[in-house]
């Protein structure tokens, strides 16, 4: 389990095909203190560790993850959202986030609103319905609060601090992001949906 709040910002140093996608990861974590098979959310996607070095880590990314997230864009130099996973008595400071992914949302607005950033994201249809106004969605990772929804377009306003933390400051129309929907919307839904 995760928070959803980005606590590195790592960068793909480099990509290996093999039965299933080999990727290395600089980070600035201490990876003496992470042990082999540790999650960390990549981009919002748990991984497992499967080697590491002082400043970096490798895991494998199977074709069923490439095929439901925007993982099969990465390239070397990219920059990557990481958070570690969550330990018992971690802050909470964002929201309970899986690291499943649910959709790609698709980058449909950015306008700057002073020093902040409104970015407007297209939801797919069936997830469109779990995302409401003032609700927690985790988008490439990071724990988010709706503004607004009109049918499947919703608002996000990213302050300098995530823009300056986060890979959100290199945000674009046109971009795919990974999309969790809250584990709350899911499970309110269900129970909804079973009368």
């Amino acid at each position: 389990m995760f928070t959803g709040i980005i606590t590195d910002m790592g960068e793909i140093r480099g990509l290996e095909k093999r039965g299933d996608l080999r990727a290395r990861i600089g980070t600035g974590y201490d990876m003496a203190g992470v042990d082999m098979g540790a999650s960390i959310a990549c981009d919002g996607v748990c991984l497992t560790v499967v080697d590491k070095g002082p400043d970096w880590f490798d895991v494998d990314v199977s074709a069923e993850t490439l095929s439901k997230t925007n993982l099969d864009s990465w390239g070397e130099g990219r920059k990557v959202n990481l958070e570690r996973s969550l330990r018992v008595g971690d802050e909470l400071g964002g929201h309970i986030v899986s690291g499943h992914v649910d959709g790609l949302a698709e980058v449909v607005g950015v306008e700057d609103e002073g020093d902040s950033t409104r970015v407007k994201l297209r939801a797919p249809e069936a997830l469109a319905k779990f995302i409401a106004p003032k609700g927690s969605v985790a988008l490439n990772g990071t724990s988010l609060t709706v503004n607004e929804v009109e049918g499947a377009v919703f608002g996000i306003n990213f302050i300098p601090h995530t823009k300056q933390v986060t890979t959100w400051g290199r945000v674009a129309v046109g971009d795919h992001v990974n999309l969790e929907i809250d584990t709350l919307a899911r499970y309110v839904a269900r129970l909804a949906e079973a009368g």
